[in-house]
């Protein structure tokens, strides 16, 4: 039975509307965007799904509007957080051109960028990346996905892009109640990987399969960092994927770049990006194993290396997957510490939201130990500034990065 202020605050909300139980507005107070289930009193009307809803704390406050989603523990995603500023096409459309306007004024250097970075730029559940004349959507939540039309006009409009692709085929989307979908949405579907270029380099980018939208954009800036430390060196770089770390190394002068990953598709691209670019193919040597394997026979053949990179995909979605990601990301940072001559440096990265950065060096500093070295933390990684970080929801700063030197 919902408390009377709840039932009071149900007849003062405007239909539909989401009550939460007293004391559990806090977070919302505090600006932070979801609303999950368990904080729910009572919901008033018959909101479908995606649709706005007020969301009143147990006295009656507004609190947020907020796009409803009954099939998700985050039961609803803020849109604004003031009573006079409903959502509606006007309002959506202007959260697309600021957020395209913002990224227009970093002057990065690359035709590759994020537009839209959800949360972070007021759109819940949109992530929006630019591939010179292709804009790549990303739909993960049912407010997104009831203002799809809109939402992808404005984009086309502000970015000035012909092209429009869907790529709403993340795991996320079932948790929504929502079906995968990916295909052209405006102009012609792309029939060849699409050529962009960052830090000098050129990369050949296929949106249509790729990993995230095609490439991970978010390390654009570490890539160009790790390089300028490899010069006349060895470089190991697991988790290779299309090389973006590789081709920094060797356009940096590295001896020699040893890239592995379990996908023999993602090795293909990275060789042909390293014929793109023209650099020597007789420093590279790209392998096809399993990551965790593969450190290991390194270390029983006594390799070595002056720069190792771990950029591993994300093993922990949510925070309830740390345990079991945290056993992952100690075993590989071990055996790649004991691969790792003195003085050499070690790249680290975890992209996964349910490790915190404080956690993750934990992990890192207990492989540490465990392999019986001792390093200095030389520099911390964070994503590309284009991929920006909302201060009242740290789940968006997912991407988080160590660089160790060995002592």
């Amino acid at each position: 039975m919902a408390k009377q202020g709840t039932a009071k605050a149900g007849r003062a909300a405007e239909v539909p509307a989401l009550v939460l139980k007293e004391g559990r507005e806090k977070s919302l107070l505090r600006r932070h965007p979801w609303v999950f289930s368990g904080a729910v009193a009572q919901i008033y009307g018959s909101p479908q799904s995606g649709e706005t809803v007020a969301v009143r704390a147990a006295s009656g406050r507004f609190l947020a509007w907020a796009a409803y989603s009954p099939a998700s523990q985050i039961r609803a995603r803020a849109w604004s957080f003031s009573e006079d500023e409903k959502p509606d096409e006007d309002f959506l459309r202007a959260r697309v051109v600021d957020a395209v306007a913002r990224r227009a004024a970093l002057a990065l250097d690359s035709n590759a960028l994020r537009l839209v970075n959800g949360e972070a730029d007021g759109l819940p559940g949109l992530v929006a990346d630019r591939y010179d004349d292709l804009v790549v959507v990303q739909i993960t939540s049912a407010g997104a996905e009831r203002w799809r039309a809109v939402l992808v006009d404005a984009l086309q409009a502000a970015s000035g892009c012909p092209r429009i692709y869907e790529r709403s085929d993340a795991d996320v989307r079932a948790l929504e109640g929502l079906e995968m979908r990916s295909g052209a949405l405006a102009g012609s579907p792309p029939q060849a990987p699409v050529l962009i270029s960052e830090h000098g380099l050129q990369y050949a980018v296929d949106v249509s399969t790729g990993q995230k939208t095609g490439f991970f954009l978010d390390q654009r800036d570490n890539r160009l960092a790790v390089g300028a430390l490899c010069a006349d060196r060895d470089v190991l770089n697991c988790f290779c994927y299309t090389g973006g770390f590789t081709l920094s190394a060797l356009a940096a002068g590295a001896r020699s770049v040893s890239s592995v990953d379990s996908s023999a598709g993602a090795l293909t691209a990275g060789r042909n990006n390293l014929e793109l670019n023209g650099l020597d193919a007789s420093r590279a040597q790209w392998v096809d194993a399993d990551v965790f394997r593969h450190l290991r026979q390194l270390k029983a053949e006594g390799r070595s290396f002056d720069v190792i990179v771990l950029d591993p995909p994300k093993f922990a979605p949510t925070s309830k997957d740390a345990e079991r990601a945290a056993r992952g990301y100690k075993d590989i940072n071990l055996h790649a510490l004991q691969l790792l001559r003195p003085g050499g440096y070690l790249a680290s990265f975890s992209c996964s939201s349910g490790v915190n950065a404080d956690l993750f060096q934990k992990i890192v500093a207990g492989a540490a130990a465990d392999a019986a070295v001792s390093c200095r933390i030389e520099r911390r990684f964070h994503a590309a500034p284009d991929h920006p970080v909302l201060l009242e929801f740290p789940e968006g700063d997912y991407l988080k990065g160590l660089l160790l030197l060995r002592q």
